[in-house]
């Protein structure tokens, strides 16, 4: 089975320079796998950890149709984030297979709730970024944008969304080898301690959708 994660996560091109958090946990997670094998060739292989064979099942959110009028967004949209978080991420790897690793976050509001910022960090894979959220004021619509530590670069557009039901659903439209799929973010399970975000790619216009990473945030602090 060829990877299902989209080749662009945020919905819009972007250069070789500007990588996606998936492609960089891809290439992480490749090379560290392939420096164990050098250095063990000798050894009898290991087995994955049973649950890496369990695919993440979309939650309804994931599973709903393309949101068609969307709720105005306001200030303080994202303040749940607010604070510091431990996350457990489930993430398809090319075949049926997913890795299973640890992250942590911190995240604040600015500009009185007009904006939040998550720095996230992934010491198992070597990898941080900044997540970016930020409301267009005039057409009460936000945009997600994702910066990769290692280059500094943020994307021309980000992903537009909306909160629906208790649930921020963001969404753009995509290519992956020349055919066209949706892209689709969501946070949801949002409580005062926890919640979740997980990617999601449609290959049907939006009527069935493979999750492909999901990242379940408890609050640290």
């Amino acid at each position: 089975m060829p990877d299902a994660s989209p080749q662009n996560m945020k919905g819009h091109t972007m250069s070789p320079s500007e990588p996606e958090r998936r492609d960089l946990l891809q290439t992480m997670a490749g090379l560290a796998l392939a420096s164990q094998a050098a250095g063990s060739a000798a050894a009898a292989p290991v087995a994955p950890p049973p649950d890496t064979a369990v695919p993440a099942l979309p939650g309804a959110a994931m599973r709903s149709a393309p949101v068609a009028r969307r709720t105005p967004g306001k200030a303080g949209d994202f303040d749940f984030l607010n604070g510091h978080w431990k996350i457990h991420n489930r993430r398809q790897r090319p075949g049926a297979a997913w890795d299973i690793f640890e992250g942590e976050a911190s995240c604040w509001s600015i500009l009185g709730g007009v904006c939040s910022i998550e720095e996230l960090r992934i010491p198992a894979r070597n990898f941080s970024g900044m997540g970016l959220r930020l409301l267009d004021v005039k057409q009460q619509v936000w945009s997600d944008f994702f910066v990769n530590a290692a280059f500094g670069i943020i994307g021309p557009s980000g992903m537009p969304g909306s909160f629906e039901d208790g649930a921020g659903i963001f969404e753009a439209d995509d290519e992956d080898n020349g055919k066209p799929i949706k892209i689709r973010g969501v946070w949801d399970l949002i409580t005062a301690r926890s919640c979740r975000w997980q990617q999601g790619v449609s290959r049907d216009g939006g009527r069935s959708w493979e999750v492909n990473w999901s990242m379940d945030w408890i609050k640290v602090g």
